[in-house]
């Protein structure tokens, strides 16, 4: 069972959010798990320091749970100290302050949601790849694929706002990638450039972030349908001008921490549509516990295709919620 965050800091579920998510799945199960406590996780750097390595340095004053889906991945949970309360009893305080220890700030490890890891490991960049992270600030997957590449090929990783930028450029240092190009434009911005351009290309677009209200109580109270039908004509730019920048045989991953379907399987279902030589392909990671996608809401029937996409609650893994879609140009 989660641990619950304090009664006094929740907020209500519209009306309308309530309707449309009991639609989707089993709403009392999402709700108690939106209003818990999300699990600290980290990724282990193997650009600066092994697995085993942090693990040893770690260890004394931390406990570290492997993620089933990410083998440099681990909850991570402080283990305590003991100090006198108010009334003289001996009372044990966990920390919650990893992001400020040595190690962090050295780039041995990236503080990382565990659901946020999956899209990286399922681009699965090699050794000299020509990479695109469209939408990379503020560096976490960006700096996961750098890894992954170990340094080799090119990894474009680029945003759209100056003050986001800024942590991007920290987090690129920070964690040692020499590959990296960082740019600043819209994702749509890329279409100057022509197409058939890279190996792979990452769209971890803007949304509504419905998946990540455990970590964000604000989301349920900006939440409107109209702000998700913009949302969902802007990420069919971003993956659109992904798409045409592929190599032919190139792949695709979109994802999104939010679980609308508009802005999930809408969006690949009207990709999927238009262009011919898209193809979805089925993602297998072990240990991850995932939910049927949605085929059809209010009417619209998508894509038969989308039935290969990852649409994970947070109920199923106690993580965020998360959408993640593998697209091949064939």
């Amino acid at each position: 069972m989660p641990e619950q965050i304090p009664k006094s800091e929740e907020l209500e579920f519209k009306d309308k959010f309530v309707e449309k998510y009991s639609k989707l799945t089993d709403f009392n199960k999402f709700k108690e798990y939106s209003l818990a406590f999300l699990r600290r996780s980290i990724r282990v750097n193997t650009l600066k320091i092994s697995v085993n390595e942090l693990k040893q340095r770690l260890s004394k004053n931390w406990n570290l749970e492997t993620i089933p889906w990410c083998k440099e991945g681990f909850w991570i949970e402080h283990k305590g100290e003991e100090k006198e309360n108010k009334e003289g009893d001996i009372e044990l305080v966990k920390r919650r302050d990893i992001g400020n220890i040595t190690e962090h700030m050295l780039g041995y490890f990236y503080v990382q949601e565990a659901a946020s890891m999956i899209p990286p490991i399922v681009l699965n960049p090699v050794l000299g790849d020509v990479v695109l992270d469209m939408c990379a600030s503020p560096g976490s997957k960006t700096t996961q694929l750098g890894m992954y590449m170990e340094n080799k090929g090119i990894l474009v990783s680029n945003d759209y706002k100056p003050d986001r930028i800024k942590p991007l450029s920290v987090n690129i240092q920070r964690c040692g990638l020499t590959n990296c190009i960082v740019t600043l434009m819209f994702g749509q911005g890329f279409k100057k450039m022509g197409q058939n351009i890279f190996d792979k290309v990452l769209v971890d677009a803007p949304c509504s972030g419905t998946g990540t209200i455990r970590k964000s109580l604000k989301t349920l109270r900006i939440w409107n349908p109209e702000m998700v039908r913009r949302l969902a004509n802007q990420q069919k730019q971003l993956i659109e001008t992904g798409f045409n920048l592929l190599k032919p045989g190139g792949t695709l991953v979109y994802s999104t921490c939010t679980l609308e379907p508009e802005e999930d399987e809408g969006v690949i279902s009207w990709l999927l549509n238009k262009y011919e030589n898209a193809h979805t392909e089925k993602i297998n990671l072990p240990g991850l516990k995932i939910s049927l996608p949605i085929t059809e809401f209010e009417e619209v029937k998508y894509n038969p295709q989308v039935k290969n996409c990852l649409r994970i609650w947070p109920q199923d893994n106690d993580t965020e919620g998360f959408f993640v879609a593998k697209i091949r140009k064939v």
